[in-house]
């Protein structure tokens, strides 16, 4: 099934401070793309890759059970494992953060294994305007939950984009399940 998994608070409202938090504390390289480099029309947000930060396992084990559970519930994927580090990414007013359409699946040896996307809400929906999610499973958008804490999951090939912020700043957590190729 195409449509994207909900799953609302996966994160407490303090988990999600404390994931922002590491935005704060560490230093946030500007949001590349998978084997093209930099391309601000396509993209702008800051990036740090948790993989980088110390004691952060918590959360990837949060988001290993999550992945299962929606992979279980809605997609029955043949995931293999977590070949990349969980990305938290800023969004910020200031530089009118966004990225448009894409597929998260992509030309590079890692990007082609991606099966899963899985994008955590950090900030509350009241920090900020603009800086929505929107996945393309069919003809019709669909918009995220905008939750603190809320996860949604989807397919890597769906298109998807976060709409330019005008106020405030959008924090999220992706990581991606990978797996053999599709058939």
């Amino acid at each position: 099934m195409l449509a994207p998994y909900c799953l609302p608070s996966a994160f407490t409202a303090a988990e999600c401070a404390r994931i922002a938090a590491l935005h704060d504390e560490n230093p946030g390289r500007d949001g590349g793309l998978a084997g093209l480099g930099r391309d601000h029309n396509l993209r702008r947000a800051e990036l740090v890759w948790l993989d980088e930060v110390e004691e952060t396992g918590w959360i990837m084990t949060r988001l290993i059970d999550i992945t299962r559970e929606a992979n279980r519930a809605r997609f029955g994927f043949d995931l293999s494992d977590f070949a990349e580090s969980p990305q938290l990414a800023r969004y910020g007013a200031e530089r009118a953060g966004h990225f448009h359409w894409h597929a998260d699946i992509g030309d590079t040896a890692l990007a082609a294994r991606r099966k899963l996307t899985l994008v955590v809400q950090l900030s509350g929906p009241d920090e900020y305007d603009g800086g929505t999610l929107e996945i393309m499973p069919s003809a019709r958008v669909q918009e995220a939950p905008r939750g603190q804490g809320d996860a949604v999951l989807f397919p890597a090939f769906l298109l998807h984009r976060v709409t330019p912020v005008t106020r405030g700043a959008r924090l999220s957590l992706t990581v991606w399940a990978h797996g053999p190729a599709f058939r």
